[in-house]
């Protein structure tokens, strides 16, 4: 396996309120299984596309909403949390070791959005985020009160690179950020009314073998559909939504 490299997306993860549900509810819509992870005195759930581990669950702490995060790449995790902090973004979950994974941080950027910091104890790349299958990260979607500060931001923790910027009229622009060659994500401003948490935050997408069929498994499994399918430059479409216990999401394939 490749050895991993900083900036790359390597993991998902959701907290809800109810981890059996969610579980049943992806299963439904992306082909996961899903089952417990094992690991002693914690309720964590692992789901795989195929063979592929590509994304955790567990019950959500009290008074905390339902919401994907995802996690980034880094050498040294400690470091990359103190880089965070000293930037202006804050740190929520400390360091700290996860058998046979590696080391791991939960913290927010300057605007308020969180995600996750993982030094992948044997310094392979995950599998997780993939953009040709179906079923794992394909894209990252933030959600911010200053595109251009977050993606200086970004840029100079994990070395992502501003791509295109796309008119989106009175939204202002669409921020494409790549990192090495490839585009992984992109930055817009939050506006008001928007579906979603009433602070910045990432929305991840996921692969689909088809967005009309999963949008059709989607409101038949009591999610909601907000968006979509809407076409999109490249020609994939796009559907966003959110899960019967209340977490945004986003899938992206063909129609």
């Amino acid at each position: 396996m490749a050895k991993a490299k900083r900036g790359t997306p390597c993991w998902y993860e959701l907290t809800t309120p109810d981890p059996d549900a969610a579980a049943r509810f992806y299963a439904h819509v992306l082909g996961w299984t899903v089952a417990d992870s094992g690991m002693d005195g914690v309720d964590y759930r692992i789901a795989r596309a195929g063979e592929t581990m590509v994304a955790g669950m567990m019950a959500a702490p009290a008074g905390a909403p339902p919401a994907w995060i995802f996690y980034v790449t880094v050498s040294d995790c400690d470091k990359a949390a103190k880089a965070v902090a000293k930037a202006g973004g804050t740190v929520h979950q400390a360091p700290a070791d996860i058998p046979d994974t590696g080391r791991f941080a939960v913290v927010a950027d300057p605007q308020g959005a969180p995600f996750g910091l993982l030094a992948p104890e044997d310094g392979a790349n995950s599998a997780a985020f993939d953009q040709k299958r179906t079923g794992h990260g394909c894209w990252h979607e933030l959600m911010t009160s200053d595109p251009e500060a977050a993606m200086a931001f970004y840029g100079k923790q994990f070395g992502w690179k501003q791509g295109d910027v796309m008119d989106l009229a009175e939204m202002g622009g669409y921020h494409l950020f790549r990192h090495g060659k490839a585009d992984i994500g992109g930055m817009m401003r939050q506006a008001p009314g928007m579906p979603g948490p009433d602070r910045p935050f990432w929305l991840p997408y996921f692969g689909t073998e088809g967005v009309s069929a999963a949008i059709g498994r989607v409101s038949g499994a009591g999610g909601r559909v907000f968006h979509g399918p809407h076409e999109v430059p490249g020609g994939a479409f796009i559907m966003v939504g959110q899960d019967p216990q209340g977490a945004m999401f986003a899938l992206v394939g063909p129609k």
